[in-house]
């Protein structure tokens, strides 16, 4: 039996119903590829935000009495369907975000992993009791829903930084209200509500809002309801939205942009390095927020390290992400590939030696390699986000180090060591949230803390850490025994 594609893709679920937004004005969201139109959206307003919050809360209390085995199943089966519909959704993936098929399963995978680490949740909403320096008294600390979370995902992994907010949420028994951004609606809300609505999810507990950030934006984040933010996207808009949730007193999680290193040291094994320096950096074309920005190469093996990467990347298939043999599909939008090939010119007349080049063709870039790359360079400084490899040569150890050092973001990174004692030593003094030794820095599992520090972020997802971001603790003490208080007469 074939399973029947999803359909009516051009209506977000608001509230209980899928419909139109309330602006009237409509989006065509293309296919970065080809610019063809995939849907037609009706944007919303103010009021399709303040519909979604309030029925997110009524309906959240109601779903907190849900038994912990009813709501795991509701995931459980979220999670089969996501599998059962893989192809549809790789198809999505392809067409809308311009993910390769390799990048789509990835992403996918992701995402299957994520709701099954949240479909335990509901039986780890524990709590505890604890002794209390009061005579007679008792200590009850439980581990509470917040009530509503607002979740704000970016295009560039769609599904997967949709779902790793509100299934873990879901999971904490709360309600949630997505804004994808309007470039990825498809799979970063509307293929997700579609899933969870099969799965079985209360109607009226999960809402997408798809609406210009001037209409929509500051509603998602000002809103007396939603509990906490879930932010996925730039510092700078990271950092206005940190500043409204705040004077709100109200509780943000964010992950934010990165400058992330793929340091080599001179015992590094450099056939390895340069595998996974490719895989790192142009992995869905570098568009991820883990991907590398900056390669930090001992002098020492600098030049056999640059052959074998220009090897390595030269082999890599530029094309239509829909084709199995295509590893680096198109950029998210011509002005993408306008800005990094700015971006190159700039630091190549700063001395920068281009090693590989290619042409641009629409949204399609090939594979670029920089060598003699300084900090403080544009392509070095600023995170790239596109298929440009920038390759820093360093004496030593120390250098490395510090040069890994000089910039305000600290998401991932890695290092590749010729010992494993070696690499972790200097992990520890890279100053990010996470850092991987003789691998690459887009890692993420289910169940491991991801963020990062500095400029890059507040908060940790994944695991028993999204279990902490999307519930609170409420204390509740019992005096069992009768207590004298001073100002009881003698």
């Amino acid at each position: 039996m074939t399973l029947a594609e999803y359909t009516d893709l051009n209506r977000p679920l608001i509230g209980t119903r899928w419909r139109d937004g309330s602006t009237g004005k409509s989006y065509n969201v293309t296919n970065p590829y080809n610019q063809e139109t995939i849907a037609e959206i009706v944007m919303a307003d103010q009021g399709d935000v303040d519909e979604a919050y309030q029925t997110a809360k009524s309906v959240q209390e109601k779903w907190a009495q849900v038994l912990p085995q009813e709501k795991r199943m509701i995931l459980e089966h979220a999670a089969e369907i996501m599998e059962r519909r893989r192809e549809e959704l790789v198809k999505w993936l392809a067409v809308e975000s311009g993910s390769s098929r390799l990048k789509a399963h990835v992403e996918i995978d992701f995402s299957i992993s994520i709701i099954k680490e949240a479909a335990t949740f509901p039986f780890r909403m524990n709590g505890s009791i604890v002794p209390s320096i009061v005579p007679g008294k008792e200590n009850r600390i439980y581990r509470k829903p917040v009530g509503v979370v607002g979740v704000i995902s970016p295009w560039n992994f769609p599904l997967y930084l949709s779902m790793r907010s509100i299934a873990p949420a879901l999971g904490a028994s709360n309600g949630v209200v997505v804004k994808p951004p309007v470039s990825t609606p498809i799979t970063g809300g509307i293929l997700i509500g579609k899933i969870f609505e099969e799965a079985g999810l209360p109607a009226g507990l999960f809402s997408v809002i798809i609406g210009a950030n001037e209409e929509v934006g500051d509603p998602m984040v000002v809103h007396p309801i939603p509990g906490i933010i879930s932010f996925t996207g730039s510092t700078r808009v990271g950092r206005m939205i940190g500043a409204k949730a705040g004077e709100r007193l109200k509780r943000v999680a964010l992950e934010l942009g990165g400058n992330n290193v793929f340091i080599v040291l001179d015992d590094a094994d450099l056939d390895r390095a340069a595998r996974a320096a490719a895989f790192g950096k142009f992995m869905h074309q570098g568009q991820i927020c883990m991907s590398i920005n900056r390669m930090i190469v001992d002098r020492r093996v600098y030049e056999p390290f640059l052959e074998k990467l220009k090897e390595r990347v030269s082999s890599l298939k530029v094309g239509d992400p829909l084709k199995k043999e295509t590893d680096i599909g198109p950029l998210i939008k011509p002005s993408e590939v306008k800005r990094i090939q700015e971006m190159v010119e700039e630091s190549k007349r700063q001395g920068a030696q281009a090693v590989l080049e290619g042409s641009a063709r629409g949204t399609l870039m090939d594979p670029v390699i920089l060598a003699d790359v300084t900090n403080e360079m544009p392509i070095a400084k600023n995170e790239i986000f596109g298929p440009v490899a920038a390759v820093i040569p360093v004496d030593g150890e120390e250098e490395a180090i510090q040069v890994a050092n000089d910039t305000s973001f600290g998401l991932s990174g890695s290092v590749h060591a010729g010992t494993i004692e070696r690499g972790v030593r200097v992990a520890h003094r890279i100053e990010t949230g996470m850092i991987h030794v003789n691998d690459q820095p887009v890692n993420d599992e289910p169940v491991i803390a991801f963020g990062g520090e500095k400029d890059s972020g507040l908060g940790r997802f994944g695991g028993e850490w999204a279990l902490d971001e999307f519930t609170t603790v409420k204390w509740i003490s019992v005096q069992e025994k009768e207590r004298d208080y001073p100002f009881d007469p003698n």
